[in-house]
């Protein structure tokens, strides 16, 4: 954080050079950068975004319905945003898919999953860009046309969560590999394995906590995918009984990967 530091000579009585008391701080420095970034502010608005679902849910409960309505009309705007904000998500896309045929990963399988990956990905982003314009009226598509752009992207989505579990197991399974090697070379220098080791750990939470997440992702994929008529109260998926509960865990793995963000970019 910013620490009092003396004035410079003659900026004590000029009301207007009052930033002349801190010092340069590089936690600012840090945070600024984190959120000039894209994805330093897609988590924030997902912090917002999220969080606003649980407090919403107890105001509801509480009986506070004029709160509620107001958080949920900040709400809406930032999860709007949040798509206008993926709009470069195909040049990202892009340029994965020629790093990755460049400077493939460590085994075939996780190879084809990321190709088959990166193909749900080019089918999805355009369908929810398409799906964003038509909700705002900036190009015409009728109700019937945005449901079936909605739902299209949604499988396309879908597809990409549940191939993202055997990603992630098989990044696993090679990281357990990886380190039972290490365990038994004799002749390994025991500096360079220990760093490798925590290299190795730093992996594995990593790949839990993206297993934690997309965990939250499916239930919710899946609810995404109901057609627009389903009835939510009277089926097994509703709001309140199957949703919610996954909403929630989704929530807390996001707000961790938020601070464990932050944590890396301000330490």
């Amino acid at each position: 954080m910013a620490i009092l530091s003396k004035p410079t000579t003659g900026s004590s009585l000029n009301p207007l050079a009052f930033a002349g008391f801190f010092r340069p701080s590089p936690f600012l420095d840090h945070l600024v950068r984190f959120l000039s970034s894209v994805g330093g502010t897609d988590k924030v608005f997902m912090f917002i975004q999220y969080y606003s679902k649980i407090v919403t849910w107890f105001l509801l409960r509480s009986g506070k319905t004029t709160v509620a309505k107001r958080i949920t009309n900040l709400a809406s705007p930032v999860a709007d945003f949040r798509v206008l904000l993926r709009y470069y998500g195909l040049i990202n896309l892009i340029q994965w898919m020629i790093y990755i045929e460049h400077n493939p990963p460590p085994s075939r399988l996780l190879l084809n999953i990321a190709r088959v990956q990166n193909f749900l990905n080019l089918l999805y982003y355009p369908l929810e860009h398409a799906w964003w314009l038509g909700a705002h009226n900036v190009v015409p598509l009728s109700t019937n046309t945005m449901n079936k752009i909605g739902i299209w992207s949604c499988r396309f989505w879908a597809g990409y969560v549940i191939l993202q579990f055997l990603h992630l197991y098989e990044q696993w399974r090679l990281t357990k590999k990886r380190k039972t090697d290490i365990s038994k070379k004799l002749d390994a220098n025991e500096e360079e394995a220990r760093h490798e080791e925590r290299a190795l750990s730093v992996d594995g939470e990593r790949i839990v906590r993206d297993a934690i997440i997309n965990v939250g992702y499916l239930p919710l994929t899946l609810h995404c995918l109901l057609p627009v008529n389903w009835d939510l109260e009277s089926n097994l998926i509703n709001g309140l009984t199957f949703r919610k509960p996954f909403n929630f865990a989704k929530i807390l793995s996001k707000r961790y990967l938020l601070f464990f963000d932050l944590r890396r970019v301000l330490i």
